[in-house]
């Protein structure tokens, strides 16, 4: 199964995302060949470098004779590493990624998920850290404090508040219904966070390839509704990060 999704910046659909198994590689470069990732700017080095997949997370090998990479975490307020020419399997931690390259004048970028990290359920704990009872492995993963479950609430949000049959929210509803937590929400957001998702939760890809873009969004976000729901993965108490934190009152 594969576990690190690469998606190239010209992608205009999952068709074109490159899926690898742990311990397979991926090559990008200007002539990246074999079935690599070409990225055609004549500031890339024809072979730039290497990103290996293990297990939940993966490396970035550095191929460039003079130019660092950078590893940024989109949600993570700065929060990024550098790989220096030559580095070879850099660990990058991060559930998704934005790799940014150099290039003449220009940055470049492509991203790279790791949906299938998993949080650890510290429910089986007890107070004196002994284990009270055997592991259990999440048939879901979602970490409640990234944007993109702010975004499964709030597709959730409906029929949460009991309106069984409402449909999905659409995107510009989406937008404005997260502005209050995440300000800087756009609508190619809110679009790239529900594809997310849809590979995170392991949606089967929408059989009908003849579909308008519109309509193949609308059905992915009810079955992420009808999935969300049905497993108890969004509950009413999930609603709290749709909420934004009280301000102050200054005197």
């Amino acid at each position: 199964m594969h576990t690190i999704i690469v998606v190239p910046p010209d992608a205009r659909g999952t068709e074109d995302h490159s899926r690898l198994a742990s311990g397979e590689k991926l090559a990008f470069g200007r002539s990246a060949a074999g079935g690599g990732l070409t990225i055609a700017h004549e500031g890339v080095s024809r072979a730039a470098g290497v990103i290996t997949a293990h297990g939940a997370f993966w490396t970035l090998s550095n191929l460039s004779a003079h130019q660092t990479y950078v590893v940024e975490n989109p949600e993570g307020a700065g929060e990024h590493i550098k790989v220096v020419p030559g580095r070879v399997d850099a660990p990058v931690p991060f559930e998704f990624s934005r790799v940014v390259l150099p290039a003449a004048g220009d940055l470049l970028a492509f991203d790279v998920w790791a949906p299938h990290q998993e949080i650890l359920d510290t429910s089986g704990w007890s107070g004196g850290g002994a284990l009270t009872g055997t592991t259990t492995a999440p048939a879901f993963s979602l970490d409640h404090t990234k944007r993109y479950f702010a975004v499964l609430v709030a597709l959730c949000e409906p029929r949460l508040r009991g309106v069984p049959h409402a449909p999905p929210p659409t995107a510009e509803a989406l937008v404005e219904r997260l502005r209050a937590t995440w300000p800087t929400v756009t609508r190619a957001t809110v679009q790239w966070n529900i594809n997310y998702l849809a590979v995170k939760l392991r949606l089967k890809p929408d059989p009908d390839t003849t579909a308008v873009p519109a309509a193949r969004l609308n059905g992915k976000k009810e079955l992420l509704v009808s999935l969300a729901l049905r497993f108890d993965l969004v509950r009413e108490d999930d609603l709290v990060v749709l909420a934004a934190a009280p301000s102050r009152v200054t005197s």
